[in-house]
């Protein structure tokens, strides 16, 4: 029964790959630019609330 843990693990990554590939992809943030910790902090969570934004434009529209 070790194929559990690996499937748990697989699930979780395939819920938290999407939303950074819109982050990747759509916003172009492909490098961490060191400009000091909170902006870095504060972009990363911009990102975030626009890829959350656009990933639920289509469940709204539907």
């Amino acid at each position: 029964m070790n194929w559990k843990p690996k499937k748990m693990k697989a699930s979780v990554r395939a819920k938290v790959e999407r939303p950074f590939r819109y982050i990747k992809q759509v916003f172009g943030y492909r490098k961490v630019r060191y400009c000091g910790l909170v902006k870095d902090n504060s972009r990363l969570h911009l990102l975030a609330a626009f890829s959350n934004q656009l990933m639920s434009e289509k469940y709204l529209l539907a």
